[in-house]
């Protein structure tokens, strides 16, 4: 039908447009149309996080698992910097063809951008060797971590990546922390402090000569190296304007480079004399793979989470690698580390609130009636920005590390 003009005069319908004065009465006003679509929207960011919760937990709790089970079969234990330099490869190379499908296929386009990105901005690619090299480092620092502490100590000990973050935070970037937030840093040095003395009361025999000594130093050698490393790395980020594959491929030319070197070095001649690839098995690729693609994964779907569902993840994650290390490993767990880890697992949640969180719910992640938003309206977006190895948060120096 015609819309009706201001002065009574009947307008000739314009093709393709739906005018609103035109709608029938007791149909949906254009209006309402608008804020059912926001509300779908809204329903899709949602389900996103729920999606991006249930993938941060998995990838953060399975690759801790994966490795504790790639290192205790029976038979050949396959070269740990084998498996270092394996996934940089694959994370380089898949980041080579993310860049490449950025230039829509064209191979000129993206010699010359690796060029002049690489090559003539050479400074700029140099800065990223120090978080390569303690990134490999770290890499190979989990491996013996893992190989001389039961998987569900490991997840926890590791968690003092988020106090040698906060550190470097405030004495690199002159950060500055909420009370609450110190108070959970005090609370996951405690936690993890009762769950390594858990750890050094119990008695019985160590499976295949596990030392727990070295898996201590190990874990606090790798999360001060996650932190510095971390911090360095937005530091670096904060004068940038690379992109996240570009980053991610600068580091891991030098992660393979570096990698090679100690390779070389740790476990050349063995090696050598037994090849590359000896005792790799599905396991132990599966262990590659996750290393490789999950740490780019979470780079990708962690933009649809804030902290808070960051903080469930980790936590999340330090459960289901508990109970699947009692199922897998013959893992006990005694008061003192439920008490540990359950310290721990309250101070990551904590920490990961936002400022004036505690004053307020309205910033709560689950749940409508939780979340004052208003009828019909998107989120707020976060304001977050993401890499492939550092996930940059406004509110908190927490660096989630990915290598």
């Amino acid at each position: 039908m015609a819309a009706v003009g201001a002065g009574g005069s009947t307008a000739a319908p314009v093709p393709g447009v739906v005018s609103v004065g035109a709608l029938e009465p007791g149909t949906t006003s254009a209006g309402e149309v608008v804020g059912w679509l926001s509300q779908l929207s809204w329903g899709a960011h949602r389900r996103l996080k729920y999606v991006s919760l249930a993938v941060l937990v998995f990838q953060n709790a399975s690759l801790i698992l994966s490795i504790r089970y790639a290192r205790t079969l029976p038979g050949d234990r396959f070269f740990a910097t084998t498996a270092v330099v394996m996934a940089e490869v694959l994370k380089g190379f898949t980041c080579l063809l993310l860049l490449f499908a950025q230039k829509r296929g064209n191979l000129k386009h993206l010699v010359h951008f690796l060029h002049e990105a690489v090559l003539v901005q050479y400074v700029d690619t140099l800065k990223l060797a120090v978080p390569s090299l303690i990134y490999t480092l770290q890499n190979n620092l989990q491996y013996v971590a893992i190989s001389n502490l039961p998987a569900a100590t490991f997840q926890v000990t590791y968690q003092l990546k988020i106090l040698t973050t906060a550190l470097f935070s405030v004495l690199m970037l002159n950060r500055s922390l909420s009370r609450l937030q110190w108070a959970s840093l005090l609370l996951l040095f405690t936690g993890v402090a009762i769950v390594q003395a858990q750890q050094a009361g119990s008695g019985g025999p160590r499976p295949l000569d596990q030392n727990p000594g070295a898996g201590l130093a190990a874990v606090v050698a790798s999360c001060l190296s996650s932190g510095f490393a971390g911090v360095y790395f937005e530091k670096i980020l904060k004068g940038s304007s690379g992109s996240v594959w570009l980053r991610n491929l600068q580091l891991g030319l030098f992660g393979t480079t570096l990698g090679l070197v100690g390779l070389w070095w740790a476990e050349g001649t063995a090696v050598a004399h037994y090849g590359f690839f000896f005792g790799y098995t599905p396991a132990v690729w599966g262990v590659v793979l996750n290393q490789a693609f999950g740490g780019l994964l979470v780079a990708v779907v962690v933009k649809y989470a804030d902290n808070i569902l960051k903080g469930f993840a980790t936590s999340l994650s330090i459960v289901l690698s508990t109970v699947a290390s009692i199922r897998l490993f013959g893992f006990h767990v005694d008061p003192l580390f439920a008490l540990g880890a359950g310290l721990v697992i309250g101070a990551v949640y904590l920490y990961s609130l936002p400022r004036g969180t505690a004053k307020s719910t309205s910033t709560s992640t689950f749940g409508p009636c939780m979340h004052q938003q208003p009828p019909g309206q998107p989120p707020p977006p976060q304001l977050s920005s993401h890499r492939g190895d550092v996930i940059l948060e406004p509110f908190l120096p927490k660096s989630v590390l990915v290598k």
